[in-house]
């Protein structure tokens, strides 16, 4: 009633009335909502009702009165953490009212309490007589919903707690341009800008550098901030009260209050219609280009084990498995190479643009590249309606579905795409197998992204992903006379009256061609279906096997 009023009443009522502060009167600019309780006027129950509600309880005391101080610890805190969801924890603010009665504070008997509850985040002693703290009081009550100290800080042993130096060390290693483990000051302006809004002068740079430099020995190297100095700032700032500082942060970077990464900052909306494809644009390439660079610090264009995990530190898990190294080109040590590493992001963005989206966000693309969301590095294609009549696309990436029956050849013709012949293909362990292979080739000088797709052979299973695609590989053992009968049966139950292009496969052209079993020879069943005659392949070569013929299919799904 003080607050409201500025004046204190001539008569207290049990309880006060409902208020609404609004946002514009506020330092926080937000609305605050005020509900006061007397057991003289309501029930237990409704008590409890009010509790579930709340987003910071304040308990009153009075600090002249030692039952009263007692009661907060004997009843008030334990009938609150009753009522409340343990996962939820509600902060609570101690207020000492009726402090112009004494001379003394009644600090001295709140701060073990202080210490015993860690929901408890900070203790006020006002009047509401002379107004002394009064206003006070509650912008600490909103600041203990908007920047609790709860999940940062824990006082018994007066440090960052672990989720939180684990959130800031994501954040030091994301704003770590080069790498090099401390952050320049351009580093530094770069991350005061994204956070604040504005650059630190030099001299206010100079003067954090020197608090650090005060407190911790390792804490500046080379002129730069370490992690260690980055994290020591942020424990200050929360020893010193300036939680604001370290969740507006925190927040910056995606943390949500439980200082996970928020859904809607890993999974911004985006719409992709169907018949519509997604691909990386040139801006998020740069971007992944420039995270490469970062990590591959021998500057071999290949990311090393150990340069692969450190590029992923910023991960909660390790998203490339061995698979990805029989997905995509790799030099001799088995490395994913400069090339390989921008497939492998092509192929996730055309698969699953969701996780490409999540992956982005891990990597902090959004601040980094100063766009919007991590839907600013993707490309919706148009419908692929428009390019069947067109006869043409503007795609950069183009799906091959391969088919044929089992041994025919199609996990050879994938692995010969990364330039891998039979010897090579024969050391893949079959648990680290890939169903997938992507790389690029060129079409009348353009760069395109070919990703071939090994079907499993089931003729009554096949599913919708199985059939959509830009062209159809039908893959047969010319050496295998049953061979070539799988891959007519295929096309004629689901390509024969369709406009995606097919190309037949005549595999291991360096095996004696033996006759198929078939009604008709495989060049005559292409000619009566209108496709390109059979094309010969093999993958059994003394070097990397020939590429031409991915190039063949490219321009044919370039030019359906």
């Amino acid at each position: 009633m003080s607050l409201v009023s500025e004046e204190f009443p001539t008569v207290v009522p049990y309880r006060a009335e409902e208020i609404t502060i609004p946002a514009d009167v506020t330092p926080e600019r937000v609305p605050t909502h005020i509900v006061d309780f007397s057991d003289a006027e309501q029930t237990d129950e409704q008590l409890f009702q009010e509790i579930s509600k709340a987003n910071v309880i304040c308990i009153v005391y009075s600090v002249n009165n030692k039952t009263s101080i007692e009661k907060v610890t004997s009843y008030w805190i334990p009938l609150i953490l009753d009522n409340t969801d343990k996962d939820s924890r509600v902060p609570l603010i101690l207020v000492g009212n009726k402090s112009d009665l004494v001379e003394h504070s009644s600090m001295e008997t709140i701060l073990p309490i202080m210490n015993q509850y860690s929901e408890i985040e900070t203790c006020v002693e006002c009047s509401a007589k002379n107004l002394k703290n009064i206003s006070e009081l509650f912008y600490y009550a909103q600041k203990a919903v908007l920047h609790p100290t709860g999940p940062l800080y824990c006082p018994e042993k007066k440090d960052m707690k672990p989720l939180c130096v684990k959130a800031l060390t994501r954040i030091f290693k994301v704003s770590d341009l080069d790498n090099d483990g401390i952050l320049n000051d351009s580093e530094l302006n770069f991350f005061q800008r994204t956070c604040f809004n504005m650059p630190l002068e030099p001299q206010a740079l100079e003067d954090v550098k020197n608090v650090v430099k005060k407190n911790l020995r390792d804490g500046v190297c080379d002129n730069g901030l370490t992690l260690k100095g980055f994290l020591f700032l942020h424990t200050l700032f929360i020893q010193r009260g300036r939680h604001e500082t370290t969740w507006t942060v925190l927040r910056r970077f995606g943390y949500d209050d439980d200082l996970e990464l928020n859904q809607d900052y890993l999974f911004p909306p985006l719409k992709v219609p169907a018949d519509c494809t997604t691909e990386l644009n040139h801006t998020a390439y740069l971007f992944l280009q420039s995270v490469f660079d970062k990590h591959d610090k021998d500057r071999d264009c290949a990311l090393s084990p150990e340069e692969l995990r450190d590029l992923f530190d910023v991960f909660p898990y390790m998203p490339w498995g061995p698979d990805v190294n029989n997905t995509v080109c790799t030099n001799e040590q088995g490395w994913i190479t400069y090339q390989g590493y921008l497939s492998q992001w092509t192929l996730t963005t055309y698969l699953d643009v969701q996780r490409c989206l999540e992956y982005l966000g891990y990597l902090g693309y959004s601040i980094i590249a100063e766009q919007e969301s991590q839907t600013a590095g993707i490309t919706v294609t148009r419908d692929k309606k428009i390019d069947l009549q067109k006869k043409q696309t503007q795609r950069g990436v183009f799906r091959c579905n391969i088919f044929g029956d089992v041994g025919s050849g199609k996990s050879g013709f994938l692995q010969a795409l990364l330039g891998r012949n039979l010897m090579h293909q024969q050391m893949i362990k079959e648990e680290h197998k890939s169903y997938y292979a992507i790389s690029t080739t060129f079409v009348y000088g353009q760069e395109k992204y070919l990703l071939l797709h090994e079907v499993f052979p089931d003729l009554d299973y096949l599913s919708d992903a199985d059939l959509t695609c830009d062209i159809v590989c039908l893959v047969y053992d010319i050496s295998n006379p049953y061979s070539f009968d799988y891959c007519a049966k295929v096309f004629k139950q689901y390509f024969m009256d369709c406009k995606i292009p097919c190309m037949m496969i005549a595999a291991k052209s360096d095996l004696p061609e033996t006759k198929q079993f078939y009604g008709c020879s495989p060049l005559e069943f292409c000619r009566r279906h209108k496709m390109p005659p059979p094309q010969s392949f093999t993958c059994n070569t003394a070097g990397p096997p020939s590429r031409d013929i991915y190039t063949k299919l490219s321009t044919m799904a370039m030019y359906p």
